[in-house]
């Protein structure tokens, strides 16, 4: 028995593969290059994000442990330079080193690979990968500041409708597994020569998860079934007009607010609220029933806010309609402000109120809140809201709501790839979603992700977006189960990577 193991070891070594000389280095520039369109930013090209790990595991797997890992290093850091320039922050030194130590943690997963591919038979070795990729990314955004704003594979994919069903089931990270285990079935292709039962099943093995996950989610959007009911949304931003009037009254960014500078402020202020408050009543007589702002639309001094919020509930009564407003408080002698949504209903009532959870790393100072969702039950359905960055956090946004209000924020650079990230959640949680944005693209997604409307607030100079939206959600298995697809996978590395020590010595394993 032991030299049949030996032997069949030795055909294993015999019958590898591996790129040698400048071939190794083809496909680590190959990597590479299709590495740099593969982050989720307004430069990514979707197939690439399938693609560039099949280059870098080529070189990993002909390459020492280390000299690998440093050449993926390298690869890492080309990547994040790449997306920060993209997003306009090349200049913001957190972000910068925030994203690049993120980088290099994802990359983790190929040295994993590097380490087991060849102690396990080649259907086990080809899931060392993706099961290593999925539980980094899941586990990076679930302790990092930046959530899933930086790394999942998945980001890009979030306009391919019948993938993108997967999520309700496994949240964004069953995606990324899909994407990251195409790399080491090519790379086994490429090693290995097929004479083996073992080998040959491993592609078509592959091929079959992908066409039912394809087909599965083409069939669940095809059988969804007509929303029961409709409620019309209209998203407003403050017009260009009032903003730009504002700031010749006074270019607000002094970090605390000095007693003689109040009364400016608050004439500042009142032109760009007076606006949002106008083009809410525009809105509603043109037989809106729910009015969104983005996030921070209305600026006020906390001192102010009891008077502003009187005036906000004197429109929905007068108007009938619910209100959600993204507002920002001026917090009196501190140096930090709330960044706040509040849902006012058709009766003067305030729903909730919801603090910003999330904060940006190094460009926001705000007074965080607990990040638990608000969910108010109207005849409309569940409504719930968070703010902008949050909807980069899967468990923030993990709530059983029909309609999911995001005031948002943005700037260019992002603006594409983060109205993306937000059509995730939706699909994971079976929500509508509406995301009112200023400074970026506002959009809404049913609870499919299909697209229901979609503005720009760049190349309009009042930006609106008026979309009938389902009142009622659907149910998800994500929803009920949470990210247990990721636990999953986390459990599979650990057990993937013990698993060659409790092998038999004589054992003939696959080849």
């Amino acid at each position: 028995m032991a030299a049949a193991g030996r032997s069949d070891s030795l055909w294993c070594m015999a019958n590898t593969s591996f790129a040698t000389g400048w071939r190794k280095y083809a496909w680590l520039a190959a990597g590479i290059a299709l590495g740099l369109f593969s982050a989720n930013s307004d430069w990514s090209v979707p197939i690439a994000s399938w693609l560039f790990s099949i280059g870098l595991m080529r070189f990993t797997r002909s390459s020492g442990v280390l000299a690998g890992f440093g050449y993926v290093g390298l690869s890492a850091t080309a990547v994040t330079v790449v997306y920060v320039a993209a997003a306009g922050r090349l200049g913001v030194l957190p972000i910068l080193l925030g994203c690049l130590m993120l980088n290099l943690i994802l990359s983790v997963p190929l040295l994993v690979d590097r380490l087991l591919f060849q102690r396990l038979n080649p259907f086990l070795g080809t899931l060392v990968f993706p099961a290593a990729r999925a539980a980094v990314e899941f586990l990076v955004a679930a302790i990092s500041p930046l959530g899933t704003i930086f790394g999942p594979l998945a980001a890009t994919q979030s306009a391919n409708l019948p993938l993108l069903q997967l999520v309700s089931v496994t949240g964004i990270y069953g995606i990324s597994f899909l994407m990251a285990w195409a790399a080491p079935v090519v790379n086994l292709a490429l090693e290995r020569r097929p004479s083996r039962p073992s080998i040959r099943a491993v592609t078509p093995a592959y091929v079959s998860v992908l066409v039912l996950v394809l087909i599965g989610g083409g069939l669940r959007i095809a059988m969804a079934p007509t929303a029961p009911s409709l409620v019309r949304v209209a998203g407003i931003s403050a017009s260009l007009t009032a903003e730009k009037r504002m700031r010749e009254i006074d270019n607000f960014h002094t970090p605390q607010v000095l007693p003689e500078q109040k009364p400016v402020l608050r004439k500042a202020f009142a032109v760009l609220n007076d606006d949002l408050f106008a083009h809410s009543r525009i809105e509603a007589d043109g037989g809106a029933k729910i009015v969104a702002w983005p996030e921070a639309a209305a600026v006020v001094l906390d001192e102010d806010f009891p008077d502003f919020l009187r005036k906000a509930q004197d429109l929905a009564k007068e108007k009938r309609i619910y209100l959600d407003m993204g507002i920002a408080v001026i917090l009196d002698g501190q140096p930090r402000s709330r960044d706040i949504a509040v849902l006012v209903a058709p009766d003067g009532q305030v729903l909730s109120t919801f603090d910003k959870a999330h904060p940006v790393p190094g460009m926001e100072s705000l007074r965080p809140g607990d990040g638990v969702a608000p969910v108010s039950r109207t005849p409309f359905g569940r409504l719930s809201n968070v703010i902008c960055f949050d909807a980069d956090f899967p468990s923030t946004l993990r709530t059983r709501a029909d309609i999911m209000f995001v005031p948002a924020n943005d700037w260019k650079g992002i603006e594409h790839m983060h109205s993306a990230n937000a059509v995730f959640r939706a699909v994971e949680n079976g929500y509508s979603l509406v995301r009112q944005t200023s400074n970026g693209i506002a959009i809404t997604v049913d609870a499919y992700g299909v697209d229901l409307a979609r503005t720009n607030y760049f190349s309009t100079p009042q930006q609106s977006m008026v979309v009938s939206v389902p009142t009622r959600g659907t149910w998800t298995v994500y929803g009920v189960v949470g990210d247990l697809f990721a636990w999953l996978c986390v459990a599979s590395v650990v057990g993937l990577t013990i698993l060659p020590l409790f092998r038999r010595t004589g054992h003939r394993g696959w080849s």
